[in-house]
């Protein structure tokens, strides 16, 4: 099996102990930074299907984004040395009345890894921390919305109209989440929309 395959799998099967050491093989083997992290991009894809479809369950995912998480730390600082300047700050932040922070975590890591510096709200975020947000970090590219529940779409809406309506400029809003779709990102005002946080991070760049 190629170190690319280990790495894949490690994720995949949610290898946390294992992982970092597999990761630094790669690494020694010569593989770039950015190869093995797509990589694991990758493995959390198939893990995302794999949930979807009802094959595993969000303990599996869980502790496969964990296992990606321990990965990306060992990456980090080859990420860095790949001339990966900063592209700007992302904001991103679960919306009011929603405390899932899964996806949220994912879409932040991957973001980060595309060369983004973020700073993370957490979870149950009104409006106006975003904006406060926006206000207190020059230099903001990306604002990112999630929303995991239904319930918390409307929420959603009025952060991205309370964004939009803020009178800051500058930066473009980006939104997903399990129950968002492109029709509703469109509907709200969103700039983007990302699918997954692989796509997140893909459209974060695009975005810029």
């Amino acid at each position: 099996m190629s170190k690319l395959q280990e790495v894949k799998t490690s994720v995949e099967t949610g290898k946390t102990k294992l992982i970092a050491g597999v990761v630094q093989e790669a690494l020694d083997a010569g593989h770039a930074a950015t190869e093995i992290l797509q990589a694991m991009v990758d493995a959390m894809g198939v893990v995302g299907d794999s949930f979807s479809s009802g094959e595993i369950f969000v303990p599996e995912m869980l502790i496969a984004g964990k296992a990606m998480q321990k990965g990306v730390e060992v990456l980090k600082p080859a990420l860095a040395g790949e001339g990966s300047a900063s592209l700007g700050k992302c904001v991103i932040g679960t919306v009011a009345g929603d405390l899932h922070d899964i996806g949220k975590n994912l879409v932040a890591l991957m973001i980060e890894s595309a060369g983004f510096e973020m700073v993370d709200l957490g979870v149950d975020v009104p409006a106006d921390k975003f904006i406060e947000a926006i206000k207190a970090n020059p230099g903001v590219k990306v604002v990112a919305c999630s929303a995991l529940l239904s319930t918390t779409m409307p929420a959603m809406k009025e952060t991205v109209a309370a964004i939009k309506g803020s009178g800051l400029t500058g930066f473009k809003v980006i939104v997903g989440g399990a129950p968002i779709t492109p029709e509703f990102a469109t509907e709200i005002g969103a700039d983007a929309y990302g699918r997954d946080a692989g796509s997140a991070a893909v459209q974060a760049k695009q975005l810029l």
